[in-house]
């Protein structure tokens, strides 16, 4: 039976909010617009293969003459959108909604789901409490699936006109990074404001949770849907991407959760609550799936039987990437609720400055420390320092909340303090290096003073460069660090942070950069990563190369009556061979021009040669040709008995060829195909995919470097999905794993990666080097065989920390 239509006040609100979203969403069009083509226009500068830059070309055209019949189509499309929206008849027999699918709409079903999940990834929290607000306005009814809402309702409108309009899938590749991030920016403002307006009339101030949790019939809870996700016997909550955590204690009680009256994110699937050591009973990042490894306990224990179904939970839910995004929004969403609600005044988008006693109490705090470290050397420290330190950061901030001229002053104060406190305690952090951190407490307070927005967005980069330099020293004791580079290198950043301090933003945005060159330098410097580091690089150059050498001889031949056994040595050895020597010798070398000027003759000599002078020629030039074959089997340290079985293939097909009636290859064709060799790297692409194959040994013989203190991971995990590639892709230089290879587990450190990313190198404390393809790499985060050792960023972490201490005393914000 269908849900009772809702009352007209409620149906009015919802049909207005819907109609905000529409206008402010559809005014963002002409913006993306601009932005496709600037991106059509940069490509089009480029220089690529003739056949890239002619694509990028006639995509650029194609968009100057059909771009704006898309944006109008779009635009009045989006603005129908209002109303389509019908209740939603649950009576329905499902055999009368099923229809015949064109290919057409399946493409683009599926260019519009892969834009779906950016946008979910960072508009969850606020779309999630939408839609319950919505579906409160409805009589308990879900929202209808042409509710504009929705983000797929959006995406699709913007993909079938796309390709209605004229333009080309090939033209929406090169922008679709810029559609989505244009789209996933914007609707999170656009979701916000909904949320905002909803609440300013009234609509569920307070997300109630009691109505997404539902009893098992075993007592435990779980939440509603076909998947129940992982239950602990307590309440398990489902987030907006229908995924399950533990609830919050009291949640399956019908406790509320969030205070605020915006419309900002509600803090849920463990998130002020699921600490890093796996509270939320998941071992993984963000309340992944893992079973036991890393966390700060150290715990190697894992239950070798459940990781088959853990990895398969990984495949058909979220990422643990995506998991740890969405918690960590959930506690900036919590934040923001909370300063919105409790503090007079506060707003999270205006910039502020301090109140006038408040800004000399600063000046003189900063001018007090600047002095007390000025020219100070390498100095140790250990915990009692650190004691020392938290007890005055805290007796500062009571200092400077006296100060405070507003309740906005006291709060800001209040949680910078509790954050650096929280930082301080933090135990995998080597004591000198907390010490470092503590200084920054009052460069942060200014940032967070004069831009509210430090607290309400994880890109701040004061927080980003707080967070890299934490999660590169987790790995390190004291005795390690003191007096490393990279401790220096944290000293002079506080340092240059600490004398601009009126420069705000700018000055961690500066810092922030130079860090992130520091590490790539930093962290390969040792003997043995920086040998690796080389000598992987070379090894995806050789095997990228001979993979695209592969495919370009495929296409300069295929209109040349060549031999099926010339063909495949060509293909399968020599282009191995033309990689090998470009890499080590450079591709203009004389070497390397010498032997692609052998392939073309080979080419040549195994064409049919019905006159004497072509058949005297060959016989000639053939112990030439033979000893640069060689040279080149050689090159790549093929066996000899290997190098006479190509040898005598050759042999024969050459004898075939005397005796052959066919028509010779032109001479001027072979020129040609020289030519071509020569400049083989002009016409080659580089799509950065596939795996390349090779493996300690190879390496050994291949360029002549030991490899006994390199280990090639090579197997382990299963073919990974989509999201955990991109996952491995964006991994941080200097953030620490626990990898699980063949058994033994070790601390390892990311390093370095090449530059198509599809090599990337671990390093543990004993001097090992582990080198794992891009595809392995991704297959060993889907199984938990490679655990981060942070499940937050340190900064989530104290903001989280910081919430709970207010939450359980919240006089302490403004007093």
């Amino acid at each position: 039976m269908a849900a009772a239509p809702p009352s007209v006040p409620d149906a009015a609100l919802a049909r207005q909010a819907r109609e905000q979203f529409v206008t402010e969403v559809g005014a963002t069009f002409p913006a993306l617009a601009e932005a496709i083509h600037n991106r059509l226009a940069s490509l089009a500068d480029q220089v690529s293969t003739a056949h890239t830059m002619q694509e990028r070309r006639d995509a650029l055209l194609a968009y100057n003459k059909l771009g704006q019949g898309w944006l109008e189509a779009a635009q009045q499309g989006w603005a129908k959108t209002t109303t389509r929206v019908v209740p939603v008849a649950r009576d329905i027999p499902p055999t009368e909604l099923l229809s015949l699918v064109g290919d057409q709409e399946v493409e683009d079903k599926i260019l519009a789901s892969r834009l779906v999940q950016a946008i979910t990834d960072k508009c969850s929290w606020e779309l999630n409490d939408l839609r319950l607000r919505i579906q409160g306005l409805a009589g308990g009814q879900e929202m209808d699936g042409k509710d504009p809402f929705h983000p797929e309702v959006l995406t699709r409108l913007l993909v079938q006109e796309w390709g209605t309009s004229g333009l080309d899938r090939v033209a929406w590749a090169l922008v679709n990074d810029v559609v989505r991030h244009h789209l996933a920016d914007h609707l999170l403002d656009a979701y916000h404001h909904a949320n905002e307006f909803l609440v300013q009339h009234g609509v569920m101030p307070e997300i109630d949770l009691k109505p997404q949790v539902r009893r098992s019939k075993g007592g435990g809870s779980v939440g509603h849907g076909a998947d129940s996700g992982m239950s602990t016997g307590g309440a398990t909550l489902r987030d907006s991407g229908g995924h399950s955590a533990p609830a919050p204690a009291g949640a399956s009680g019908g406790g509320r959760m969030g205070t605020g009256a915006s419309g900002g994110s509600a803090s849920r699937a463990g998130a002020s609550h699921g600490g890093p050591s796996g509270d939320d009973g998941h071992g993984g990042p963000g309340g992944g799936v893992y079973t036991g490894i890393g966390g700060p306990g150290g715990s190697t224990t894992r239950i070798g039987a459940s990781r088959l179904a853990d990895e398969t939970r990984m495949l058909t839910g979220s990422t643990p990437l995506a998991r740890m995004r969405m918690r960590a929004q959930g506690v900036v969403g919590q934040l923001k609720r909370m300063l919105n609600d409790r503090v007079a005044g506060y707003e999270m988008t205006r910039p502020a400055q301090p109140s006038p006693a408040l800004a000399q109490a600063m000046s003189q705090f900063e001018a007090t420390e600047l002095a007390s470290y000025d020219g100070v050397g390498a100095v140790s420290y250990d915990t009692v320092e650190v004691a020392q330190v938290a007890r005055q950061v805290r007796e500062r901030s009571a200092k400077l909340k006296e100060k405070a001229g507003t309740e906005s002053e006291k709060a800001t104060i209040e949680i910078v303090a509790l954050m650096f406190q929280s930082i301080l305690a933090e135990e995998r952090i080597p004591a000198s290096v907390r010490v470092w951190f503590a200084r920054l407490q009052m460069p942060v307070l200014r940032v967070a003073l004069a831009e509210p927005e430090f607290f309400g967005t994880l890109q701040h980069p004061a927080r980003q460069l707080i967070d890299r330099m934490g999660s590169c020293v987790m790995g390190f004791d004291s005795h390690a660090i003191n007096g490393s580079a990279l401790e220096r290198e944290i000293k002079r950043v506080v340092q240059v942070i600490e004398q601009y301090p009126e420069t705000g933003r700018r000055v961690f945005q500066l810092v922030y950069e130079e860090f992130q060159k520091f590490l790539s330098k930093f962290l390969t410097e040792r003997d043995a990563p920086q040998r690796v580091a080389t000598l992987a690089q070379q090894v995806e150059q050789k095997e990228t190369l001979a993979i695209q050498y592969t495919i370009e001889m495929r296409n300069m031949l295929s209109s040349m009556p060549v031999r099926d056994e010339i063909r495949e040595f060509l293909f399968k050895v020599w282009a191995e061979v033309l990689a090998l020597a470009a890499v080590k010798s450079g591709p203009k070398h004389q070497e390397t021009l010498a032997l692609k000027r052998s392939a073309a003759d080979l080419v040549w000599a195994a064409s049919a040669k019905p006159n004497r002078s072509d058949r005297a020629r060959v016989i000639q030039d053939l112990p030439r040709l033979i000893a640069q074959l060689r040279q080149g089997m050689a090159l790549l340290n093929l066996k000899k008995g290997v190098q006479e079985a190509h040898l005598k293939i050759i042999g024969d097909t050459l004898t075939d060829a005397f005796l052959s009636k066919t028509a010779a290859i032109p001479q001027q064709q072979v020129d040609e195909l020289a030519e071509r060799l020569a400049n083989l790297e002009d016409f080659v692409t580089d799509d950065g995919s596939g795996e390349l194959p090779f493996d300690a040994e190879s390496l050994e013989m291949l360029f002549g470097m030991d490899a006994t203190a390199i280990v090639v991971v090579s197997d382990g995990g299963s073919r990974p999905n989509d999201a955990m590639l991109a996952w491995a892709r964006e991994l941080e230089l200097g953030a620490w794993f626990t990898l699980d290879h063949n058994g033994a587990v070790t601390q390892t450190q990311y390093v370095w990666r090449s530059e198509r990313r599809q090599l990337h190198l671990f390093t543990s404390s004993a001097g090992t080097c582990y080198l794992i393809q891009l595809r392995r790499l991704a297959a060993y985060l889907q199984a938990g065989l490679l655990v981060p050792a942070e499940e937050e960023t340190l900064t989530v972490r104290a903001t989280r920390e910081a919430l709970a201490k207010l939450e359980a005393n919240p006089e302490r914000l403004l007093h």
